[in-house]
């Protein structure tokens, strides 16, 4: 709250708010008011996603159920305020955090599962394209980091995505001198190249419609890229490994028609990593026999846990994912829309959008 004369007002901000679907507006509210336990960040740098895409074009279920609502989940900044309660953290610090927390009591928490809390899919936080965030106390307390002086806040703000590709890359279970496909070679796909690389794959090979992203794909690690308009990709995979199929194949597009195209480029006995969220409502085919006589194993993966945001942190400030092939553009707030119909076009990856 400000005062004005006798009177105490709320604070007013710049931010993006969502609309409905094609409707993101740059406009004037207030500043979030913060509880005990919570914490007010000053944004330094928020990116866009794969997700805030998806959300612009049709809207989401989970993320945004009222509308109009404040936008944006990747985001790194200073420390304005703190509430009642916080310690650790103080006005003036550099800190990344997450969009989500899980309660650390629930039925899956206890067995390791903290993506599939059922109080995090409940409690998503967003608003980081905006001059200030509110991080709830959970979030606080879970996943909220400090980060280095020198860590650029664009860079740190890549650890909510790089903590999912973790945990997509720890499901894999990829060893040295497997091969790999990744099908979508935006943002996450790269990243998911990047770490395949890192965990000893010996042959990676990209799918994507953008010329733009198969060429980022070489510079992050690929031996091979797919033009899947151009050529059969199913059919180039068996042709890069011999006739088999990969040993791994991650589908980081959320289609039901590559879902089932990256089970086909799987080998017997290998693993179908389904990454990418696609609609609701929607489904997908599984042929039983090749299934069940190919011993596929076939994983959806969600999300994160705490653990896989502290190894995205470490992975980041060791330098082991390459910030210039993730963020392409920066752009101020007021040009959000233009920022996500870029994305969403494949002209780009993340766009760094500066408050």
């Amino acid at each position: 709250m400000t005062r004005i004369g006798n009177e105490w007002m709320p604070r007013r901000m710049k931010a993006a708010m969502f609309h409905g679907v094609g409707d993101v507006r740059y406009e004037e509210t207030e500043v979030p008011e913060i509880g005990a336990g919570d914490i007010l960040v000053k944004i330094g740098s928020a990116l866009t996603c794969g997700t805030d895409v998806k959300t612009f074009k049709r809207g989401h279920p989970i993320l945004l159920r009222e509308t109009p609502a404040l936008f944006g989940h990747e985001y790194a900044g200073t420390v304005e305020e703190v509430g009642e309660g916080v310690e650790g953290l103080e006005p003036g610090m550099r800190i990344v955090a997450t969009n989500s927390a899980p309660c650390g009591l629930c039925f899956f928490c206890k067995r390791g599962s903290h993506n599939l809390c059922p109080e995090l899919k409940e409690s998503f936080v967003n608003g980081a394209f905006a001059e200030y965030i509110r991080v709830p106390e959970r979030i606080v307390k879970w996943n909220t980091h400090r980060i280095p002086d020198d860590l650029k806040f664009q860079t740190a703000a890549l650890t909510e995505p790089l903590a999912c590709v973790v945990h997509g890359i720890e499901e894999s279970n990829i060893r040295p001198g497997d091969s790999v496909v990744v099908i979508g070679a935006g943002p996450i796909g790269q990243m998911l190249i990047m770490l395949a690389r890192k965990n000893g794959a010996s042959t990676v090979i990209a799918s994507d419609l953008a010329e733009f992203r198969r060429e980022m794909a070489k510079k992050s690690g690929a031996d091979t890229v797919i033009n899947p308009v151009a050529e059969d990709p199913i059919q180039r995979v068996r042709d890069e490994t011999e006739g088999y199929g990969a040993d791994v194949v991650i589908e980081a597009v959320g289609l039901p028609a590559t879902w089932e195209q990256a089970v086909e480029m799987t080998r017997d006995a290998g693993t179908t990593v389904l990454f990418g969220g696609a609609a609701s409502g929607t489904k997908f085919e599984l042929d039983t026999v090749r299934f069940h006589y190919g011993q596929l194993t076939v994983k959806g993966v969600f999300h994160l846990s705490p653990r896989n945001v502290e190894q995205a942190i470490r992975l980041i400030i060791a330098g082991d994912i390459n910030p210039d092939i993730l963020i392409s553009d920066q752009m101020p707030l007021e040009k959000i829309v233009e920022a996500l119909e870029k994305m969403s076009k494949g002209e780009t990856m993340k766009v760094a959008i500066v408050p």
